[in-house]
């Protein structure tokens, strides 16, 4: 897979690495320090063992799927080659026997030069209702 020549294109990278099972190729993305606020877990991660553990046990979910919202995917530049990116994703995957599906909101914070690029990554669950 070739890499995203633009920060919009990130996000679509990140995901078809998760889609085809690459954990290695996700994790060497993540830049070693840092600060990773993970989609299905309440605790902030700030270093390797960590990303591996996470994504290690994300992988594990049966029928695991990442499906980007590319309509909502907006980037600001934050200097030379580095960028905020956000928009809308969901995760789906099996549980208890049925396929489910978690929208998340996400923000990648990344430099596109850098070998691991992730310097950032906030990913949070979508409330399914709103007060």
């Amino acid at each position: 897979m070739t890499k995203p020549l633009t920060a919009e294109e990130f996000p679509q990278y990140w995901a078809n690495l998760i889609n085809e099972g690459r954990l290695e190729d996700v994790i060497a993305l993540y830049h070693e320090n840092v600060v990773l606020m993970p989609t299905f877990s309440p605790n902030t991660i700030r270093d390797e063992a960590g990303v591996r553990n996470y994504f290690v046990q994300l992988a594990a979910r049966k029928g695991l799927n990442v499906k980007l919202h590319k309509n909502t995917v907006n980037s600001v530049a934050m200097g030379h080659d580095k960028y905020a990116v956000n928009g809308i994703y969901s995760f789906e995957f099996e549980l208890e026997g049925t396929m489910l599906s978690f929208p998340a909101r996400f923000t990648f914070v990344i430099d596109l030069l850098d070998d691991h690029p992730i310097a950032h990554h906030h990913s949070s669950q979508i409330p399914r209702t709103l007060s």
